[in-house]
Parts: structure tokens; C-alpha cells; sequence
């Protein structure tokens, strides 16, 4: 099942809250007058006389080395065509969030209003001095090839056009792979490319880099067949010109060992494909519905190797496997600028790391234990961790051997060190736990399922395979719903407890909790009440193990929720409590506190049990042992009083009873949190 994402919900992702999806944040403290006084006047003018005096320090004292614009005219946007610069800029947005997210690289995005070349080329280079490197994006071809070249000569910092190289790089990694697995030759193959814009001119161009013979390539657009007797052919596409006697797609197609498609939806037919060489290697690339489908390209040959640019597929061409770890290196070398020996870098390390044993955070996170290097699996996938410490030192030591880097690495296992750190934490925890979940899905009751939030949380649980969710709530309030904000439920099962077909279920739970409660003052018109409530209609499904998990919460408070699951659950055998924990993730770690919501003055006897409870949990969440501090506000005995006296004494047993755990205090948070 797809995701679904309707018009209401991007409009919402981007409105609410802070609008947009960046923001600038502080890198040094900014708490006194004397952090005011060192970030501005009068402190800034020592690192400027500095910078005055020697220009390369600008890396020293500024973000230059780790920032880079985002640059657009709106031109050529996605799939959206020349919409100007203004309504391009979410776009260019979202590049940022994806350069910070995958490879620590802050970015600003620049969109200027000028369609003219040489105008948009003026803008950039007054902008040299305040980026480290520049990606150029979404600017229609064949203006976009003149501004590329004339900026790569002119600026001293790494220039791309990722439209035109980061299809290129992946695409040229598959290929080889490909070819590989075909036991095919480069210089040998049959190559034909539907499609001529910016794009599809760099993948040829890459193609021929890596061996496939001009003479082998056959280029179509949308009049047909490019051929060297064609009048009216800009130097670009004149470049890839053939002298061969064809002029459809279809004609080209003919004993072709390879198509690449950077063109529009469905222009291939099965027939197509019957012409092309055995095993013949497809890639479908248009945005967002390729030239054939997945299904109809695999059914029509058995024997085919296909790649598109979906993610619902095998084998998605995506530039995130390219342009953040590029940049990345040529950062980190300052890089005057991205030449042809770096991208065939990136070519071969990522068309490497696809046949090195796939990871157990990958296999998780996609759900699918088979993945290794086939026909299946010809790049890595966008989640790959190793991508930044693969591709980076990959780009870093072909800008150094090609002599454009201004920075020396020597020590590369550190370097590498670096970047598996750079990225941070970045919500691993949520993640992981996704990616478990998603490896055998659980029955999940939602027992609030008549408000909106819960809907769409069910739909993307759902759509993504985390969880088989088990709707409580009116019928007809939820159908509403669906309607009015056109939410995918396939796959969810809705309950509701108030219809009359549910009636010999309410009994079933009402007699089994009477029979828990009838001795605490319950009768059992009072338990069958209670049964038509969710949140114990729920939590009776989750005893009875007709449900895997129940979530609620949303609409009632703590105690409220909870009560249900004291009464019908109960607590876990060998303990008398129960706690509450929350989670906290950041940059320094994840942090895990312990009880913040149940018990409100536990004794050291009951602490000892939140503190294996906790500990259980972070085990759970993070596959790590824990570390853990007994808050107080002293440290270690420099103070007395109730609180750091049991927080002492809990410590002392819990030690006594869990030797292997590590554990202090009492301690104060700010050193607790000191690693």
C-alpha cells in the first residue's frame, strides 16, 4: 500500500507551527553581555581584521566551510515547470533539510528572480564570499548548461547542478552494476536514451566517462530520434547527434542492450522491450510515473533489469544517495570546485558499496531481509548510514589527487570518525523502533479513533507497515472523517463498542472484569458501563490478547487513561509499581527520565523497581545498556536532606540488587547530563 498524501496535508506540514522547514540556530552561547559582546560589537572585529589581513581564514571564523546556497530561478521545477522563483522555494527548502539531514551541511536557499543567464550568473558570483559551495537547482536546460560552466570557471568554490549530475552519478553506479550482473561490457553495449534535457545531456555525457562508446548512444526527444542531419540541434544535443539510419524510439530500441528514460510517463510499450537485447537493462526514470511500469516492464520480460525513480521499486535512482556526500567532501577538502575525477569517485563508491553485506539497520529499516547485491538491489539505499563515510572520503581524496582541494586529510580512520558523528542523533530511537515494528507488525488498538489525528496516524501506520491498527470510536464519526479529509483506512479494522452487534462483546469483557472487580465494589451493571467506555473496552481486547498493543491519551488525562490498565492488566509479575517515562533526544545523546508521570514521592524501595523498569525500557528502545543518575539537588553527599538521602540509599541497593548496572548519585542534572 502506498502513502497517501493529499493536497490538505502538505499545505498543513508546511503551515503549521514555525512556517517553512528551517530555521537558523546559534552554534555558541548567546546568555549574557559577554557572549552579546564576543557574537557582535565589539568582539566580531578581532576575527574581521583577521580575515582582512588573511582571506583563507574566512574558514577559520565563519560557517563558510559548512554552508552552502541552494540557488533557483524556478525555471524547471520538478515536475511543476517554470513557476517562478518564489513558488519554487519550498523546494529549495526541502534540498536544505535533505543536505542538513543526510550529510551536516547547513544550508541557505537563494531564489532569484532572473531568467536570463547572464543576470542569474552575475547574482551568484557577487555571492562567493558567503558559501563554501553552491548547488544549483531546478534552472531549464539549455540555459542551465551555460550557467553551470560559466559559474565552474569563474567561482573558486564547488559548483553543481544537481539535476544534471546526481541523476548522472547514481544512474552511471547502477549501471555499472548492472552491466556486471549481465556479464556485459561498457564498451560494448547498445545504449539508448529517451529524453535530452539537462539531465539526460549529463548522463551521457558521464556514460561516456565510464566507457560506452559515442557511436553506441542513441538520443531521442520528443520529435524523434536526434540525428546528425537535423537542423536546428543546440551544441548540446548536437554532441550526441548519431549517424545511424533511425528515427523513432522504437526503431532505436531494436537489439539495444540499455535504455535510460528521463523523458514522460509511458512512451514504452511491451513490445519495446521485446526488441531490446537479452537481458536488457531498463531504467524508467521519469517523475513521478516512469516510461513503463514496474509491473508491466517485469511481466513483458522475465530476464530484465529495471530501475525507476520511485521508491515503491527496486532500485530508485535517488540524488540523496549523491549530492549531500559529494558536497560533503569537497567541503572538507575546500574543494575549488566538483570536477568530472570526484563524480566518477562518487560512481564507484557507490556502485561498491551495493555488493558490500547490506546492514542490520538497513535490512530493518526497509523491512526485507533479502537485500543484497542483484538485480534487485544495484544501489544502496538512501538510509544507509555508510553513505556519508563511503562516498565522502571517496570524493575528499579524488579532489586531492586531481589537485583542486586546498585542504590536506591525513588522517582518514578519524575523518571517517568525523562523519559517522557529524549527522547527530536525529531521532534514531523513533526510527529503530520503526524499523523493528515494521518486521512483524503488531494488532494496535487506537482507542480515540473519532478524532482526526489518530485517523491519520492509523493511515500512515498502515500505508508503512509499522502496525495492523484496530480503530475504537463512532462509526459514523469516523466515516465523516474520512470523507471530509479523504484518509486511507485500508487496512485498519474499526470497532464500535456502542453498536448493537458488539453487544455480546460488552457482555464477554463486562463479566470477565466483574469477575476481577466484584470484590472492590464493582456490580456488574457498573462493569458493563465501564465496557462501553474505549479506553476499557481496549484495554479488556489487550488482556484477552485480541490486540497486541493499545494506545490512548489524546483526549483524556494521564490518570484517566491509565486507570483501565491498573485495574484490568495489572502491574507486571514481581513488581508493585508502575512508572511513567519520558524520552528526550539532542545532539548530545538521548535521555530517558524516569518516573515523570505516576509515582510523585516513591520511596528507595520503589525507586529501585523504576529504575529497573527504566532500564528495561532503554534497553527496548536503544539495544544499549544503560547508564543512569539518581537525581537529586546535591552531589554525592554535598548536601543533606530527604531527598538526596534516599536518592543515596536507592542507588545502594539497586546496586545490591542489579551488580552489572551502572548507576550513581545522588547527582544534579547538569552534571549527570556531562558526559
Amino acid at each position: 500500500m502506498k502513502l497517501k498524501i493529499n493536497k490538505q496535508d502538505a499545505l498543513d506540514y508546511h503551515e503549521q507551527g514555525q512556517a517553512g522547514k528551517i530555521e537558523v540556530v546559534p552554534t555558541k552561547p548567546m546568555n549574557s553581555q559577554l557572549d552579546l559582546a564576543l557574537a557582535y560589537s565589539p568582539g566580531v572585529a578581532e576575527p574581521c581584521k583577521e580575515i582582512a589581513r588573511k582571506k583563507e581564514d574566512v574558514y577559520k571564523y565563519t560557517a563558510k566551510g559548512n554552508l552552502v546556497g541552494v540557488i533557483s530561478n524556478g525555471t524547471a521545477v520538478l515536475g511543476l515547470g517554470n513557476i517562478g522563483p518564489d513558488a519554487s522555494k519550498p523546494v529549495m527548502e526541502g534540498k536544505g533539510v535533505l543536505f542538513k539531514k543526510f550529510a551536516g551541511i547547513d544550508v541557505f536557499d537563494i531564489e532569484v528572480d532572473a531568467n536570463d543567464p547572464d543576470e542569474f550568473i552575475k547574482v551568484v558570483k557577487a555571492l562567493e564570499p558567503t558559501f563554501g559551495g553552491i548547488n544549483l537547482e531546478d534552472i531549464k536546460a539549455p540555459e542551465s548548461f551555460k550557467i553551470e560552466k560559466e559559474l565552474k570557471e569563474k567561482l573558486n568554490i564547488p559548483v553543481m547542478h544537481d539535476d544534471q549530475h546526481g541523476t548522472a552519478i547514481i544512474s552511471a553506479a547502477a549501471l555499472l552494476n548492472a552491466l556486471e550482473l549481465v556479464k556485459k561490457k561498457v564498451d560494448k553495449i547498445k545504449l539508448v536514451m529517451n529524453g535530452a534535457g539537462a539531465a539526460a545531456i549529463s548522463c551521457a555525457k558521464l556514460y561516456k566517462s565510464l566507457g560506452v562508446k559515442p557511436e553506441n548512444i542513441i538520443m531521442c526527444d520528443s520529435k524523434g530520434v536526434i540525428r546528425d542531419d537535423r537542423g536546428g540541434l543546440d551544441e548540446y544535443k548536437q554532441e550526441f547527434a548519431t549517424k545511424q539510419n533511425v528515427n523513432t524510439l522504437s526503431e532505436a530500441l531494436k537489439g539495444a542492450d540499455v535504455f535510460v528514460g528521463l523523458s514522460v510517463a509511458n512512451v514504452l510499450e511491451p513490445e519495446d522491450l521485446d526488441k531490446m537485447a537479452k537481458q536488457p537493462i531498463v531504467f524508467a526514470l521519469a517523475n513521478p510515473n516512469p516510461e513503463i511500469s514496474y509491473d508491466v516492464a517485469t511481466k513483458a520480460r522475465k530476464d530484465i533489469i529495471m530501475a525507476t525513480g520511485r521508491s515503491d521499486h527496486p532500485n530508485q535512482v535517488n540524488n540523496v544517495l549523491g549530492f549531500p556526500y559529494i558536497f560533503r567532501g569537497a567541503l572538507d577538502v575546500r574543494a575549488t570546485k566538483i570536477n568530472e575525477e570526484m563524480k566518477l569517485a562518487a560512481v564507484s563508491a557507490i556502485a561498491n558499496l551495493a555488493k558490500e553485506p547490506v546492514p542490520e539497520i538497513v535490512l530493518k529499516a526497509y523491512g526485507d531481509r533479502t537485500l543484497r547485491f542483484g538485480k534487485n538491489y544495484l544501489i544502496p539505499k538512501p538510509l544507509d548510514p555508510r553513505l556519508i563515510y563511503t562516498i565522502s572520503p571517496a570524493v575528499a581524496k579524488a579532489a586531492m589527487k586531481s589537485g583542486v582541494a586546498h585542504k590536506k586529510i591525513t588522517n582518514w580512520e578519524a575523518y571517517e570518525n568525523e562523519l559517522k558523528s557529524r549527522v547527530g542523533s536525529d531521532q534514531k530511537i523513533v526510527s529503530n523502533a520503526i524499523a523493528r515494528a515494521k518486521q512483524d507488525p503488531k494488532r494496535v488498538v487506537f482507542a480515540e479513533a473519532d478524532h482526526y489525528k489518530i485517523l491519520k496516524a492509523a493511515e500512515i501506520v498502515s500505508a508503512e507497515g509499522i502496525a495492523k491498527p484496530i480503530l475504537l470510536g463512532h462509526r459514523e464519526k469516523i466515516n465523516e472523517l474520512v470523507s471530509q479529509y479523504d484518509i486511507d483506512l485500508n487496512g485498519c479494522t474499526i470497532i464500535d463498542p456502542s453498536e448493537p452487534k458488539q453487544r455480546k462483546v460488552v457482555d464477554k469483557y463486562a463479566e470477565f472484569f466483574y469477575e476481577r472487580r466484584k470484590r472492590k465494589g464493582l456490580t456488574f451493571k457498573e462493569c458493563r458501563k465501564q465496557m462501553l467506555s474505549r479506553n476499557y473496552f481496549g484495554t479488556m481486547m489487550l488482556e484477552l490478547g485480541e490486540t497486541d498493543a493499545f494506545i490512548s491519551g489524546l483526549t483524556k488525562d494521564y490518570a484517566t487513561s491509565l486507570r483501565p490498565g491498573l485495574q484490568i492488566v495489572g502491574v507486571a509479575e514481581g513488581y508493585k509499581k508502575v512508572c511513567g517515562m519520558f524520552i528526550i533526544s539532542s545532539k548530545k545523546g538521548d535521555f530517558f527520565f524516569a518516573d515523570t508521570t505516576v509515582q510523585v514521592d516513591p520511596t528507595a524501595e520503589e525507586m529501585v523497581e523504576i529504575i529497573d523498569l527504566t532500564s528495561q525500557g532503554v534497553r527496548i528502545f536503544t539495544e544499549q545498556e544503560p547508564r543512569i543518575g539518581v537525581l537529586s539537588y546535591s552531589n554525592f553527599g554535598s548536601s543533606n536532606g530527604k531527598v538526596p538521602e534516599k536518592a543515596r540509599k536507592a542507588v545502594a541497593l539497586a546496586k545490591e540488587r542489579f551488580p552489572d548496572l551502572v548507576i550513581d548519585g545522588d547527582i544534579q542534572a547538569n552534571m549527570a547530563v556531562n558526559p
